[in-house]
């Protein structure tokens, strides 16, 4: 894998944006393996395809591609929001690679998986609408909100220009599989309380540790009235799928 961005050909394109895309599709078609089988190449699909710009030809798994010149931050730019939105709640998406790069040294910067297992609508934000002078009068994008993400759904390829281990990417996304759940209001239960066990810094903790975050989750899930239970129940799944141990007496360990 090579970190430099190959910036000749690129047609008559004049378009700072337009340039980008072809060149950083161009940068993952020709140096990205398959996360989920280890395939030494990815396949691009055509253009203008709606929901993926990627595909693996061998196990058939889905990526798009969102860049960004500099620090990859907290926040990626997306399309509408409500097709956003029906592309979680559908079960449509593709996984994401979120890739940054500088314009100025022609170089990957950063790369990191999300798949599409970790999407929920919470962390898809709203843009304000356009304004009635623009041509897309009205028109509402949104921001994918990677840090609402739970850690262990974003798998680094590339840090700070260093690549990481192709056996342990694929063991991390292998991994993250455990934690698949198709109907999305379940899955944001899971993520939720996942995002709270990762905010606690001991690698033990115990049940009334996680009851510290009842009001935050009340607050996520207002329609709910039993929260209690219902971080009970997500702590049985977590288990369940070997991402903590149950150590008796409402104590835990996470093994992730």
């Amino acid at each position: 894998m090579k970190l430099h961005l190959d910036g000749n050909n690129i047609g008559s394109y004049h378009s700072n944006s337009q340039i980008a895309r072809i060149v950083t599709e161009r940068w993952v078609k020709e140096n990205m393996y398959c996360p989920h089988c280890g395939n030494i190449h990815i396949n691009q699909f055509e253009n203008n395809r709606p929901v993926a710009d990627f595909f693996c030809p061998h196990c058939n798994q889905q990526y798009e591609l969102k860049s960004k010149n500099g620090a990859l931050g907290n926040k990626i730019t997306d399309g509408a929001y409500e097709t956003m939105i029906k592309r979680i709640t559908g079960n449509q998406n593709p996984d994401f690679f979120f890739l940054s790069y500088s314009k100025t040294e022609g170089i990957v910067q950063n790369l990191i998986l999300i798949p599409k297992h970790f999407f929920v609508p919470d962390m898809i934000e709203k843009r304000k609408p356009l304004a009635q002078t623009a041509r897309r009068a009205g028109w509402v994008g949104c921001n994918i909100v990677i840090e609402k993400v739970p850690e262990q759904g974003r798998i680094s390829i590339i840090a700070d220009g260093k690549i990481a281990d192709i056996k342990t990417v694929i063991q991390k996304v292998n991994a993250s599989s455990k934690l698949e759940v198709k109907d999305v209001s379940h899955r944001g239960w899971i993520m939720d309380v996942l995002n709270c066990i990762n905010q606690l810094h001991s690698t033990d903790f115990s049940l009334k540790d996680l009851y510290f975050f009842e009001h935050e989750l009340q607050r996520k899930h207002p329609e709910n009235h039993n929260i209690r239970p219902k971080i009970r129940q997500q702590l049985q799944l977590l288990r369940d799928r070997g991402y903590i141990a149950f150590l008796g007496n409402g104590n835990y360990k996470k093994i992730w």
